[in-house]
């Protein structure tokens, strides 16, 4: 039986580290054939195509690095003996690359990102087991018109849904709301539930000038005025619960509207999503009407990812806020 072929893209991350006796530390070291060497068994389900794209660690992705691996994934989904895309990846910075992709590429293949907790020096080294399990994603034909895929620990997520949610579990990456889209059991992908078809934001250019701040109890405007006077070109803000922020705030916030700043409003909160239910000062309802966008469900940093590639489209306030908005029942 012809068997499919999966590309498998190697940016760096702990998947591709090893400790450093020099130094005591993991450094990235290994290069994608010296990973997939440890894959035992995966020429079975499938034909692997590697290319090394980089050796970096997840804090070191930059703006410009995504827009590469945007392209080089594009080029490789546009190759018909290619069955789908696996891009291997730092866990630190996993899902904003993952919901990057997810928004810039549309594409009927299955894109999985991809990644490990653990180092190939330490015990229970995770890599192998999470690539193959992401080859075996790749391949089904449940995975296609799901958009970007994230697999780690046989837990199969929406790049939409997923957050890394703890410094050293191997199951890190979870959907906190809806729980995993499926598993892979057996070497099969078992789909949970259905999803709704994701958003798509088609350009080539994004705007790495785009801030985000946490919001915590007494804070003032100094912050916001400080990304304003550097010259920011979007703001997105990490309010308290259902998107209210500090008074001492306010006046910040008017203060990037009056220049023509988006400032989007998401919650600290790791589920549920912003509305303009209170009215007092600073709150949901006031902010609505200054002019902020509201982000729905997103944590901070897959608002600033998708405030990135909104402005990377466009300048216009009002259609930056329909990208934001017009799915989010806000109208």
């Amino acid at each position: 039986m012809k068997k499919d072929t999966v590309a498998i893209v190697f940016t760096g991350g702990t998947i591709s580290m090893t400790i450093d006796p020099r130094i005591g530390a993991a450094i990235p070291t290994l290069s994608g054939e010296q990973i997939m060497s440890m894959v035992t068994n995966i020429d079975k389900i499938a034909n692997i195509k590697v290319f090394n794209f980089s050796e970096i660690p997840g804090p070191h992705v930059t703006p410009e690095i995504l827009i590469k691996l945007k392209s080089q994934v594009e080029k490789l989904l546009a190759d018909e003996t290619i069955t789908g895309v696996v891009v291997t990846h730092g866990t630190d910075s996993l899902e904003e690359t993952a919901y990057f992709l997810d928004l810039a590429i549309e594409s009927e293949k299955p894109v999985i990102v991809v990644g490990a907790m653990r180092s190939s020096s330490e015990l229970g080294y995770d890599g192998p087991s999470n690539l193959a399990a992401a080859v075996c994603t790749a391949v089904s034909e449940k995975a296609r018109n799901k958009g970007v895929l994230i697999v780690l620990n046989n837990e199969v997520n929406t790049a939409f849904e997923s957050t890394k949610t703890n410094t050293l579990s191997l199951g890190t990456f979870k959907s906190l709301t809806y729980g995993p889209l499926g598993v892979i059991d057996n070497d099969k992908l078992i789909i949970h539930r259905n999803i709704t078809p994701g958003q798509h934001i088609k350009t080539d250019t994004i705007e790495s000038d785009v801030d985000l701040i946490k919001c915590v109890l007494g804070m003032d405007s100094k912050l916001l005025k400080f990304c304003v006077d550097s010259g920011s070109k979007g703001i997105v803000i990490e309010a308290m619960g259902r998107g209210n922020i500090p008074p001492k705030m306010v006046e910040g916030v008017q203060y990037a509207i009056d220049r023509n700043i988006p400032v989007v409003i998401v919650s600290r909160c790791p589920a549920g999503r912003v509305l303009d239910t209170y009215g007092y000062e600073g709150a949901g309802y006031a902010l609505r009407k200054m002019g902020c966008i509201f982000g729905g469900e997103l944590n901070g940093q897959k608002a600033r990812i998708k405030l990135m590639l909104a402005l990377g489209l466009t300048s216009n306030i009002d259609e930056i806020r329909n990208i934001f908005e017009k799915d989010e029942y806000y109208n």
